[in-house]
C-alpha cells in the first residue's frame, strides 16, 4: 500500500510539472540575449512551424542588416528549435523584412510580410514555398500598400484569411500626420496568384482606430479566425511596452468590426513576470485537433529582451475566453 502510494504520489508530481510547462522561445543569434518578436504558426507536413521577426545583428560588420524573419519547429507547441531564416532579396528588402503571416493551400506555405525601414513605404511582400523553409518571391512584390488621404500610404502586419470566397488582407497603417496606428482591409478574388493587381482596397478608412486609454495611439499586428459565420480578431492595442495588450474585435462581414470589451483579452503580467513589460503582437492559431492557442510577445525590461509564448483559447456562445 506504501508503494502504490509513493507511486501515485509521483504520478501526480509529474503530472502538475508537465501541466505547468510552458512555451517560451526566444532567438539568440543575433544579439546573443532572447530577441523574437510577432510570431505566426502553421500546420504543414506532420509539425508545426512558426516564423517570427529577428532583430539587425549587435555585429555591424555582418552583411545581413535589418531585420529578418527566423523559422522554428516544433512537435507540441512547447518545444522549439530554428531551423532557418529569410533574409532580404531584392531592392525592395534591402532594409528588411519582418512580421510575417502564413497560409497553408495546396501544400505550399504562403508568407505574407512587410518591409521595414522605409518609412511611409513599407508595403505588404508574398513569397511561397513547398517546404517552408526556402521562399520564391512573387514577381509582382510588393503586393499591397493602401491609398487615400486616411492613411499614410505604409502597410505592415499583413493578416491574410479566406472568407466568404475571397482572401482578405488586414493590414496596420497610420493616420497622414504618421501617428496613430490604425487598421484597413483589403480583398482578392478566390483565384487569386496574390499578384500585386488582384487586391482592392475595401474602404476609403479605416476599419479599426484607438479608443479605450489601454490601446493608447495604437491598434495593430490583427490576427483572425472563423468561428461559425463569424470573424474573431485578436488585435494588439498601444505601441510596444506601453504597454502593449490583446484585445478581441468580432465581425459578419469581415469589414464592419465591434470591440467585445473595453478591457484587454490579454493583459501584461504583473512586476516582476516574464511578461511585464507587454503582452502584444497576437496569433491565433487553429489545431488539427480543433483547439486554438494565442501567440504572443512579452517581455519585462522595455524590449531589451523578447520572448514568444502561448496559451491555449477556449470558446462558448459569447466567443473565446482564457481560464485562469
Amino acid at each position: 500500500m506504501k508503494k502504490l502510494l509513493l507511486v501515485l504520489s509521483f504520478v501526480f508530481a509529474i503530472g502538475v510539472v508537465f501541466a505547468q510547462e510552458k512555451m517560451m522561445f526566444g532567438d539568440t543569434s543575433r544579439r546573443g540575449v532572447p530577441f523574437s518578436k510577432d510570431p505566426h504558426v502553421v500546420k504543414f507536413d506532420g509539425k508545426y512551424l512558426m516564423y517570427f521577426s529577428i532583430p539587425p545583428f549587435a555585429d555591424k560588420s555582418n552583411p545581413i542588416q535589418g531585420w529578418n524573419i527566423g523559422i522554428a519547429e516544433s512537435t507540441d507547441l512547447i518545444q522549439w528549435e530554428k531551423v532557418g531564416e529569410i533574409n532580404p532579396d531584392g531592392d525592395y528588402e534591402s532594409k528588411g523584412l519582418c512580421a510575417p503571416s502564413a497560409l497553408v493551400l495546396n501544400n505550399e506555405i504562403h508568407l505574407f510580410y512587410q518591409t521595414y525601414g522605409n518609412g511611409r513605404d513599407d508595403a505588404i511582400c508574398h513569397a511561397v514555398s513547398k517546404d517552408g523553409l526556402s521562399f520564391n518571391r512573387n514577381p509582382t512584390n510588393p503586393i499591397f500598400k493602401p491609398t487615400g488621404d486616411w492613411n499614410c500610404g505604409r502597410a505592415i502586419d499583413a493578416e491574410v484569411i479566406k472568407f466568404n470566397n475571397q482572401f482578405l488582407l488586414y493590414f496596420a497603417t497610420r493616420d497622414p500626420n504618421y501617428k496613430i496606428q490604425i487598421q484597413g482591409v483589403a480583398a482578392a478574388p478566390a483565384n487569386t496568384n496574390f499578384n500585386r493587381d488582384d487586391w482592392k482596397q475595401l474602404t476609403d478608412q479605416p476599419i479599426m482606430v484607438p479608443e479605450y486609454d489601454w490601446e493608447g495611439k495604437c491598434v495593430e499586428g490583427a490576427s483572425v479566425i472563423q468561428r461559425g459565420d463569424e470573424l474573431f480578431m485578436f488585435y494588439a492595442g498601444s505601441y510596444n511596452n506601453a504597454p502593449q495588450q490583446v484585445g478581441i474585435a468580432k465581425s459578419s462581414d469581415g469589414i464592419q468590426w465591434e470591440k467585445l470589451s473595453e478591457k484587454p483579452f490579454l493583459a501584461n503580467g504583473n512586476p516582476g513576470e516574464w511578461n511585464s513589460s507587454e503582452s502584444g503582437h497576437p496569433h491565433i492559431f487553429l489545431d488539427d485537433n480543433g483547439k486554438t492557442y494565442l501567440f504572443y510577445q512579452g517581455n519585462n525590461d522595455k524590449g531589451k529582451t523578447w520572448f514568444l509564448s502561448n496559451v491555449e483559447v477556449f470558446w462558448n456562445e459569447e466567443g473565446p475566453f482564457l481560464r485562469k
